[in-house]
């Protein structure tokens, strides 16, 4: 990939800059993009990790349409995936890329969407003896699904907005309009809840990270255990509930997913897609 971008970037035959104010420059991009994601594709098909596991064979004249009509609101991008499937590492990345190349991005969790359940946990003591109680914490009902849908068209409308705060901390808090958060041209979402109910629809770009069940138990016993301190049966108990909530709730979505990328995928290779992304949309005459 590191050779596709010093092609790109050394290349003498370059198009001219299309006017994005019109149709015409718009639907020449859209040509343009078409052309040099199916050259993505096709190098990762022969890469010896590929990180796309599937692709809607949609997506791109979808993606092109909404490129040529709609140039003026903001791309959302939902990126989700089972628990511990590798999203939160793949949003790092992206973040890391990001402030490398200063690309106009915001990134939001909608774990910040959390019910407030303080109530409920000081019920019953603890969040794990809540959850122990039937609490189902990765059910839509779990989440403020109407203010995330709000606040998604707030951000492609390129409204700034300030979106709830869930406290990390087992209180089961959540303050409202406590995060401000910039409505950049390009949105990036990443949680379970960003496929749930009429969430999903806000979104243009549809991405679902996918890992084998045994990696991603290894990956959430070890981060339970070595990060937040949790003891090995409370965490094997967990992943024993949110192995069938994933079933329940996440894994029916993947068919609506643009893509499918591989959790696995090596970020060195991820970032330089990114990285070549960039330079594709930004190398012109």
């Amino acid at each position: 990939m590191q050779g596709l971008i010093e092609k790109e970037l050394s290349s003498q035959d370059k198009i001219l800059k299309p006017d994005f104010s019109s149709k015409t420059g718009r639907e020449l991009l859209a040509f343009y993009l078409q052309t040099k994601f199916k050259q993505i594709l096709a190098f990762d098909k022969k890469y010896s990790m590929p990180i796309f596991r599937d692709v809607n064979p949609n997506f791109i004249s979808r993606f092109s349409k909404r490129l040529i009509n709609n140039p003026d609101k903001r791309f959302l991008i939902s990126i989700t995936g089972e628990s511990a499937a590798g999203k939160s590492t793949i949003c790092r990345e992206i973040s890391k890329v990001i402030e490398q190349l200063s690309m106009p991005v915001t990134i939001l969790s909608t774990d910040n969407y959390f019910n407030d359940i303080s109530d409920l946990i000081a019920k019953y003591g603890t969040f794990d003896n809540l959850r122990d109680s039937g609490y189902d914490v990765d059910a839509p009902s779990s989440f403020q699904l109407n203010v995330l849908k709000e606040d998604l068209q707030d951000l492609a409308d390129g409204l700034d907005i300030k979106c709830p705060m869930y406290l990390p901390n087992g209180t089961g808090v959540s303050v409202p309009k406590a995060i401000g958060v910039h409505s950049s041209k390009i949105i990036i979402v990443e949680g379970i809840a960003t496929m749930y109910d009429t969430v999903k629809d806000v979104f243009d770009v549809k991405i679902y990270v996918e890992t084998d069940d045994d990696v991603r138990k290894k990956w959430f016993v070890d981060r339970a255990v070595e990060e937040r301190n949790q003891d090995l049966d409370n965490a094997l108990k967990h992943w024993n509930y949110i192995l069938n909530a994933g079933e329940k709730y996440v894994k029916p979505f993947r068919r609506e997913a643009d893509m499918i990328i591989n959790g696995k995928a090596d970020l060195k290779y991820f970032a330089q897609i990114l990285e070549y992304i960039h330079t594709i949309t930004n190398n012109f005459q």
